[in-house]
């Protein structure tokens, strides 16, 4: 509306200019009318505190007959005033990460924790852990007591004594075994027994549908007491009912015991085969050879462990018990048999793993600890920018200040790595007696700390390197916000023919064409050398250093993938420089002396370089004028005002709301055009 408004009046005062005829003597311009008083209180308000102005506000303007820069400070110290200066650093970090973040949410956790619907991981996680998608445990059998069977036509007897129990539930290192099976409905057609009876029959088990004639002897091992609701939606009743399942490939044939009367035991044709299930598990293979512990659910069978019960979860601690599947309740750190890490991704595919202690590995069912997680990286930039200007430091300390302020789900998730593991990589900023320690569920209480030294003000924020997740994304950003400068060839730039071999340098800031831009965003780009791409880790010198003998071994060797070890190093050479590189951390190939120096130094180092140029500050200048008088500042403003107010600027300690004062106070915020 404003925009619109100060465009208007200069379109009106052309036309009648134009309408005119010439003057014979040279024209004098007339002063410049300014916008009333109650407007430009208007004005400042809705700049400053996005909303207008009160009746008292206004009567208190009028009663002084002008508005002061007085008047300006004591808006600019309200709470609303702060608000607005979060949304407008908002807008200059682009801080919001939740699209930048990718989350397949295998390691999201479903269920109520309730006596019918226990916590478990039911997504593409349930495949290794179950057989199927979608597939939580059994919410109605502890897993320690054996005092039930679900199928109990076809499964072995209970365990007489505890310690039989014991053996049967668990193996000899404790991880869960299966309670209770069911046909898994991608590969068999499964048909209620219990329907259409005549009047007086009840069919309730598999023996009574065996002697109601609704099921065949020799289909007795495909008969499936499933659990399935036979109330309705308002009023569930879940029960066991007999199904009679029979594959829906059509080509399999039966395979019958001769020594078990005649009874079928599995189904098969010349490429695959489907097994009566039961509730033994299946041992992965390589090589022909099992790999005991590394167990897999039997192919077409849904093969479920029963519950146990356990504190609340991390994102509601203090909250009553809950029933989580024994599978996620477990808290290993690394599986029994194989000894591989639980510590990764990896865990959700493991039977042997879990959620870890407090279910730490894990996410809520509604996904709101994700959620509040994003919110919160997402966030604390504008925390940062705002404790800047809030306590009239500086300016561009929000590029190099170690301070910062975290919530609980921050807390939670730096004091503790294995939370948020496959979805998050994210290095502690501090060492754990420096973070607070807040419980995740006060995600409105933030506090502040001190980072450690390699960090540098928004620029090594969660959110700054998750938004922009490459050097030189992060560069072009840098210089976008900061400088207002783009990366750009020149108009006389040519690219040579495509048979020039310069085509061909694998280096960017020497390649033809490329290196009009990346001969400055190449060496610009060594100062976030030290954090990984598409993470927020600090890659630190003593786990990371410049050149890792080992990682050159694999290298040598063929073997680019180290153990997982070596994946920020340089594993495959692509010309000479990448042959003499093997084994190096990949941020320092072809890089100068100069260049390694950035590397070490980190961003902070850029901003000091930068402030010696002007160019921050004239960048600033700009964008504060855009911000309060909605356009970029004109050829002749430029002129005008642009150095004056960076020197301005400069020599009142580079305070950001001294130069909101300056424009808003300025005749050209009070024009009426």
């Amino acid at each position: 509306m404003r925009f619109a408004r100060r465009f208007l009046a200069p379109l009106a005062t052309a036309v009648l200019l134009a309408s005119l005829p010439a003057l014979a003597e040279e024209p004098v311009c007339a002063p410049v009318s300014k916008v009333p008083l109650e407007r430009h209180l208007r004005q400042l308000t809705l700049d400053l505190l996005g909303r207008p102005p009160t009746y008292e506000e206004y009567q208190a303007a009028r009663a002084k007959g002008e508005v002061t820069a007085e008047d300006v400070r004591a808006l600019m110290g309200k709470d609303e005033f702060y608000a607005r200066v979060r949304g407008y650093h908002r807008a200059l970090l682009w801080s919001n990460v939740s699209a930048s973040v990718y989350n397949n949410a295998n390691s999201r956790l479903s269920g109520a924790g309730s006596a019918t619907d226990a916590l478990s991981l039911r997504g593409n996680s349930s495949r290794p852990l179950r057989g199927a998608n979608g597939q939580g445990c059994d919410s109605f059998m502890a897993q320690d007591v054996c005092t039930a069977r679900q199928d109990t036509h076809v499964d072995p007897a209970l365990p007489a004594t505890a310690d039989a129990c014991a053996k049967e539930r668990y193996d000899e290192r404790g991880v869960p075994q299966p309670v209770s099976w069911d046909y898994d409905t991608n590969f068999y057609t499964c048909d209620r027994l219990d329907l259409s009876l005549p009047a007086g029959t009840s069919v309730k088990t598999c023996q009574e549908a065996l002697t109601a004639k609704r099921l065949e002897d020799k289909d007795y091992y495909f008969c499936d007491m499933r659990r399935i609701n036979i109330g309705t939606t308002s009023a569930p009743n879940l029960a066991l009912v007999p199904h009679l399942c029979k594959p829906r490939t059509t080509t399999l044939t039966a395979v019958v015991d001769a020594a078990d009367n005649n009874r079928v035991v599995a189904f098969t044709d010349a490429s695959s085969r489907l097994d009566r299930c039961g509730l033994k598990l299946s041992q992965k293979r390589t090589n022909g050879l099992e790999i005991k512990g590394s167990y897999e659910p039997q192919r077409g069978c849904v093969q479920r462990e029963g519950y146990v019960t356990r504190p609340a979860p991390f994102w509601s601690a203090g909250s009553p018990d809950v029933r989580v599947c024994a599978i996620e309740a477990q808290a290993r750190e690394a599986n029994p048999w194989t000894l591989e890490p639980c510590t990764t991704a990896r865990f959700n595919g493991d039977r042997s793993c879990g959620c870890g202690e407090g279910m730490r590995r894990c996410e809520a069912p509604n996904g709101s600890t994700h959620t509040a997680r994003i919110e919160a990286i997402s966030e604390e930039p504008e925390l940062l920018a705002e404790s800047v200007v809030r306590r009239d430091e500086p300016y561009f300390n929000i590029l190099t200040t170690r301070r910062s302020f975290l919530n609980g789900p921050l807390s939670e998730l730096y004091r503790d790595p294995q939370q948020a593991v496959g979805v998050l990589s994210v290095t502690a900023p501090a060492a754990p007696e420096v973070l607070p320690n807040l419980p995740f569920a006060q995600a409105d209480t933030w506090q502040e700390y001190v980072r450690d030294s390699e960090h540098s003000g928004v620029l090594t924020t969660p959110a700054f390197l998750y938004r922009f997740p490459t050097q030189r994304a992060r560069v072009n950003h840098f210089y976008s916000a900061f400088l207002c400068k783009a990366f750009t060839p020149p108009d006389n730039a040519r690219l040579p023919s495509a048979e020039d071999a310069c085509n061909r340098e694998n280096n960017l800031a020497k390649r033809c064409g490329c290196n009009y831009c990346h001969a400055t965003i190449e060496p610009t780009g060594a100062h976030w050398g030290r954090y990984a791409e598409r993470a927020a880790l600090f890659l630190q010198p003593e786990q990371f250093p410049r050149y890792d003998p080992k990682c050159r071994d694999c290298a040598l060797s063929g073997n680019t993938t180290c153990g997982g070890e070596c994946g920020q190093y340089v594993m495959q050479a692509y010309d000479g420089d990448g042959a003499n590189s093997l084994g190096l951390l990949k941020t320092y190939l072809y890089r100068t002396a100069d260049e390694e120096k950035n590397i070490e130094s980190g961003p902070a180092l850029l901003v000091q370089r930068m402030l010696q140029t002007g160019d921050l500050e004239r960048c600033t200048v700009r964008r504060v004028w855009q911000e309060f008088l909605g356009r970029p500042m004109s050829a002749e403003e430029q002129r005008l005002y642009l150095q004056p107010l960076a020197d301005d600027f400069a020599r009142d300690g580079h305070r950001f709301k001294a130069l909101i004062e300056r424009v808003v106070m300025s005749d050209a915020y009070r024009r009426i055009d």
